[in-house]
Order: structure tokens, then sequence, then C-alpha cells
């Protein structure tokens, strides 16, 4: 702001003296104000702000000291310099006491007045832009106090002895101690003891710029609960912010005077950190070691046997009917099983030994430091069989699990991480073999068994892949017309080294290790499409009846998975029958029998395979959606049936008849087995009197052809018959 736009008020009685005096200071460039007596000067004074007052003191009814003293009370902020006439020495005290400017008497000298007026409003525009920045500092400070105070990170300064001298309300909220505990400590006091040596060249840092610490995690000690928490810490030289911590303008040529840093609280990320390599190396269910971190150790234990020659042990432990309590509890009984499996086999192992969850109901121990070998390694797989003894409740459930284990010795049973954990797998699948519940070393020969399962697997899958299985079909002969009312389609193996590989090789395989759902699927899909392809033909309806093994039935989407492969090839569910076995059903009849009761509700046919070697229940029989009974080949040998020793059959076909069901029996072989099933009034017949399992082809052609001619059928043509297969 200029002289010139500074605001003047001139104050007189006398109009002439007003004129005068504004007339004056217009010529200077100023644009003064005038009042009449001091009546008018304080009612200008309250409406407008000026600079400066010209006031006179002698004036009637409202003088100069009045419009002072108003000025004073009122806290106006403005100069006032005196023009009055009065000449005494206690006037101008008087008024130099109520904090006038200056003092002229009348007559006064004009450039004496002009320079006097200069000065005035140049002090009045020195003390606006001190109160401007004055204001601004102070605007600054509360701000910057404010964003110390307020910053998520503890901003301190320590003196050269690494005393605090400053800190921010943050360590109160962050570590419980208040500012006023903290300044003038040490910051040893505040650094968990483990880190002190770090903390040393931390809190002492010198060096600026780039050179100086940045992100070094430390721990603080918090107040009283003795708990500490991490913090990243980087210190800066004050040079690189507003305070300043050396003397002079840089750091080479000044003093040293003290340390400003930030430490920020990383706990959060430490804690996520720490959870994320827990999950990394732990099973989140059972909180155990998982495979990744069990190798690991594995790796320095048996290190560190070379080194002391000293002898180790891995243990594979696979809980036994796990399955069956998971499939019919439910995946939460499941594992809430699991986490008191491993609670016990914990309490069982020694400080330093690991034990592991490899996934599903599978376990590892490693166990270091054996003195005794399999001695020591016999007595704890004795003790935890006998531990798992002991009954688990959960939801009202009292459940029993056994474990089958297999021991691998270092170093006689292998040195490596791989061919240790390989060969107690092993001998985990020996036991196994013989009946669960136990615990084997492994041993050479049990390699024989393995291999060829490994290789009964690796072909499976690459049969599968390949095309390598094919259908073959066998017929189904109505004994009362001789007509092929359906045929059975059964699973064959081309192997293209060892050629044809028999079901009875592979089937009991694949249904223990699962791959038994892929090839049903493979075989639900290839003789429906089959199937589609006769009835396209335009060949006389029959029945198609499948194998469904009781692996299959487990799977959760069978049902579905069936109902859109005959949706897929347009096949209506009469045309299907599905054979399973007495012992496939009492694996989990309930989960069974609604299984197969959707499939019913399509027409979809049961039929219960080998009928008599089994269970033989009659109480499943009412509850399952059963329409056919096959008659095992065992009860038709030709010499109990000469023997009359026929009761079983006799029974069973009167049974079914009782019950509405269909039966057929299988193996038939000679005209003697034949004339004995018509004679008790079986239905249906299948075995190499009516011909072996054939190709499509085929049977194709036998489609075409006329019933077989059976002795007293009912036969609907006698032209020319079915030729012996």
């Amino acid at each position: 702001m200029s002289i010139n736009e500074q605001k003047i008020l001139i104050v007189d009685d006398d109009p002439i003296i007003l004129k005068s005096l504004k007339e004056l200071l217009a010529i200077r460039g100023f644009n003064p104000n005038t009042a009449i007596g001091g009546q008018e000067a304080i009612c200008q004074l309250e409406q407008n702000n000026y600079d400066l007052v010209l006031l006179d003191l002698h004036m009637p009814y409202v003088d100069g000291n009045d419009v002072m003293a108003h000025i004073n009370n009122m806290q106006i902020d403005t100069s006032v310099i005196i023009v009055s006439g009065e000449t005494s020495f206690e006037a101008a005290k008087n008024a130099c006491a109520q904090g006038a400017y200056n003092f002229l008497r009348k007559p006064y000298a004009t450039d004496e007045l002009i320079i006097t007026i200069n000065n005035a409003l140049k002090e009045k525009r020195l003390q606006k832009q001190n109160k401007f920045i004055q204001k601004q500092l102070s605007e600054s400070e509360r701000l910057h106090r404010y964003m110390v105070n307020t910053s998520p990170d503890i901003i301190y300064i320590l003196d050269q002895e690494g005393h605090f001298t400053f800190i921010n309300e943050r360590i109160d909220s962050l570590l419980g101690f208040s500012k006023e505990e903290i300044v003038g400590k040490h910051y040893s006091f505040l650094v968990h003891h483990d880190d002190m040596q770090q903390a040393k060249y931390v809190f002492n840092e010198r060096r600026i710029s780039k050179r100086a610490s940045k992100n070094i995690e430390l721990r603080l000690k918090c107040k009283d609960d003795g708990s500490s928490r991490h913090f990243a810490n980087r210190t800066l030289p004050i040079e690189l912010c507003a305070m300043g911590m050396y003397s002079g303008s840089s750091q080479h040529n000044s003093d040293y005077t003290g340390t400003y840093g930030v430490a920020r609280d990383v706990t959060e990320r430490k804690i996520a950190e720490e959870t994320i390599n827990f999950q990394t190396y732990h099973d989140l269910l059972t909180r155990l070691p998982n495979r990744a971190l069990l190798r690991d150790r594995l790796s320095l234990a048996i290190n560190q046997a070379i080194r002391e020659e000293e002898s180790l042990a891995v243990m594979f432990l696979d809980l036994d009917r796990f399955k069956n309590i998971n499939d019919s509890l439910g995946h939460m009984v499941g594992d809430e099983l699991l986490q008191q499996v491993s609670m016990r086999l914990k309490e069982c192992i020694r400080a330093g030994d690991t034990l592991a969850r490899f996934g599903g109901d599978e376990f590892t121990l490693m166990l270091p430091k054996l003195h005794h070998g399999r001695e020591d390694a016999s007595k704890l797989a004795g003790k935890i069989t006998d531990t798992l003894k002991q009954p688990f409740t959960i939801d009202g459930h009292e459940l029993y699990v056994s474990a089958s284990i297999g021991i691998a010795i270092y170093p006689q049973d292998g040195t490596s991480i791989e061919s240790l954990i390989k060969h107690a797998d092993i001998a985990m699948y020996h036991v196994k073999g013989q009946g669960k519940n136990g615990y084997q070393f492994y041993s050479n020969e049990m390699n024989v068994p393995y291999f060829e399962n490994l290789s009964l697997d690796t072909g499976i899958h690459k049969a599968l892949d390949n095309d390598e299985f094919n259908l073959v079909y066998q017929p189904q002969i109505n004994l009362r017309t001789g007509e092929i009312v359906g045929v059975e389609a059964l699973l064959r193996w081309q192997h293209p080294e060892h050629g044809t590989v028999s079901p009875a090789d592979f089937i009991p395989f694949a249904e223990e290790s699962g791959l038994i759902v892929d090839i049903g699927i493979w075989v639900i899909k290839t003789a429906c499409a089959q199937l589609s392809r006769w009835r396209m033909a335009g060949l006389p309806e029959i029945r198609m009846s499948i194998n469904i093994s009781a692996r299959q039935l487990m799977e959760d989407d069978i049902v579905n998975i069936i109902l859109n492969i005959l949706k897929d090839n347009d096949i209506p569910g009469q045309n299907i029958e599905l054979e399973i076995t007495e012992n496939a059903i009492m694996d989990d009849m309930d989960s069974i029998i609604r299984k197969l009761k959707k499939l019913s509700n399509h027409l979809i046919a049961i039929a219960i395979d080998d009928f008599g070697t089994g269970y033989s229940s009659l109480s499943y029989l009412h509850k399952l959606p059963i329409q056919t009974l096959k008659i095992d080949r065992t009860f038709l040998k030709e010499n109990r049936i000469n023997k009359g020793d026929n009761t079983i059959i006799n029974t069973i076909v009167a049974m079914a008849r009782g019950l509405n069901l269909n039966v057929i029996a299988e193996g038939v072989e000679s005209q003697a087995q034949l004339d004995y099933l018509r004679e008790i009034d079986c239905n249906e017949a299948q075995g190499f009197l009516f011909g072996k399992p054939m190709p499509a082809d085929v049977i194709s052609q036998l489609l075409t052809q006329e019933p077989y001619d059976i002795p007293g059928s009912q036969s609907r043509s006698t032209k020319g018959t079915h030729w012996h297969h």
C-alpha cells in the first residue's frame, strides 16, 4: 500500500483551517476526509478505517482529548498527530500519554507537517505489514504444529547427546508416554534392548541427503505392559527441513546441533508379513507345518545327521476310514477331527520333532537325532497307534479312527528328502494293503507292488488320453421269446505294449486310486453314444446295461452327469439300466438311496449285480428303487444243478417274482443250465451259450436277425435263428 492510498482524517472546529489543511495535503497527493468537531470525528472513526488522524485539541463540547479517549477505549487502530494552538508542555505530555504519534503547535511549518505525516504513515504501514507477517507466521506455526501433532508418525528431535528436545503427541497414542515424560530422556529409554546396537547408528545420525539412514527397523518399548511395536525409523539432518539442526548454512562449515527423525509404526505390516509367512509354511486348518516347511527342516536334519553320523526317521501317516466319516458327517466334522488328531499327535512327539500335514488325512513326522534308530521309531509309532485308539467326541458323535504308518530310516532307507518321503509312503501303503491300523518299516521288497501300481496309474491316464479303452457288448436274452432285450457294456483295455489287459488286473486299482470315476464317465458316454447310433439306424429298441462303481456313486454330481449324458444323446431313461453291487450300496446307504431314487424318477432301471454273493438283505430291497436282480454265475454251475443243489436260485427267483422284479441269470453256458432256468421261470439270461461279449457292429447284425431258437419259446417268427457266438 502506497502513502497516497492510506486514509487520513482531519479534525478541527474551524472550517477555514479544515479547508486549508485539506488543500495542502491534496497538493501533496493525499485525499483526506474532514470532520468539524470532535463528535463528527467519532462518528467517522466508527464508520471508516483511518491510518492517520490530524486532531485539534481545543474544540467545543467534544475536544481532542475526548476523541483520543474514544480511540483508546474502542481500540481503533490508527495513528494521531496533534495539531493544536495549545503551547503548554503539559498538554503535549498528556497527548503523548494517550498515544499520540507527535504534537505540532499552530502555526506549524508546512514542511515539518508533511514530514511528520509521512513518517507517521510509513510507521503505520510497517506496523500493518508486521502484523500481517506475524499473523502469517502464527498461522503457519499453528498449521505446522497441527500437522506434526496429528501426524501418524512419531516426529522427534535429539540434541547432540541423544536426548529428546522435542517429540510430537503421537508418542502418547502409540507408546503410552506423554511428551513431558520423554523430553529430556535419552533415546535408549524407548529402544528395545535387543535393538540397542543398531539404534546407536540411527539415533546418532549426522549424515544428510541420500546418505542418511532410511527405513531402518527397530522396536520401541510401550509403557507399562512391556510389549513392543515395530518401527521403520529414518533420520534426517535438519538442513533438509524447516527447523534447522546445524548452526551454519551448510554441514561442512557449521556445528552439529542434533538429529531430526520420523518413526513410523509398521506393526500392522509386520503382522501381515508374519501372517503371510505363516500361511506359506503352515497348514491353516491344523496350524501344523506344511509340506514346504517339512522339506526345509528335513534338509537341515539330514545335513546335521551327516555331520554327527546320526540316524533320523520319516513317518508317513494316513488316517484309516477318515473318508467315510467326512462323507457321512460332513466336512465340518471332518475338519474338527483332523484338528483333534493333530493335537493328539503333537502330544506324542519330542520338542525337536516335526509334525506336518501333507494334505487331506495325511500327516508326516520327521524324527531327528535317533540314537537307537528303528527301536526309537517303533516306540513312537506304537505310542501314536495307542493314542488314536481312544474315541474322538465331535458334535455328539463318538468317532474312532486308526492310522496306517510307514517308516523310512536315514541313511539305510534313503539319503535324500525325496527318497525318504517316497519310501515312507510306500511302507504306509504296504500297511494299508495288509489291513490298515499299524506300522511298517520300509524294505526293498515293497517296491515291486508300488512300481506295479505306479505303472498302472500312468497307463490308465494314457489309456484315457489315447483311446486305448473300448467297449464290447454281451446280449441279454428274453427266455420266453428268445429276443435280445438288452446288452451289457463291458470294458476292455488294449494296451499298446502288453496287449489286452484283463479288467481284473486294473479295475481294483482304479477303484482304490479314484481313477474309476473318469473311467466310469467314459464308459457311460461311450455306451450311450453307441445306443444312440443303434436307435438312429432304426434297430429294435433294447436296454443298455452299464456297470457303475461304489466310488462313482460317492460323487456329488453323479446324477446330473448321467442325466446330461442321456440328454446329449437323446436317450430315454427306460433304455438304460445301471448295475451296482450289494457292497456298493452298503458303503453309504442313505446317500446312495437318494441318488438312485433321483435316477429312477427319470425311468432309469437299477439292477443289483452278483446278487447273493453279498449282504442279500431283504430290507434294502424294499428301500432301493430296484427293478432287476442278476444271479451270480457261481450259483449256476452244472454240478450244483445236476445234484439238485439249486435252493438258492429257486429262492431268488421266487422272491423276485413276489417283489415284481426282473431276474437275469449270468454265465449261462450249457443247454442244461438254460433248461433249468426256463423250468423255474427265470426272465432273462446272458452267457456264452448266447454269445461272448462282442463289438458293436456284430451286435448290430444280431439285432437285425430273428430271435434265438429256444425250445418252447414264444418267438414271433419261424425264420432263421441267431447263430451262437
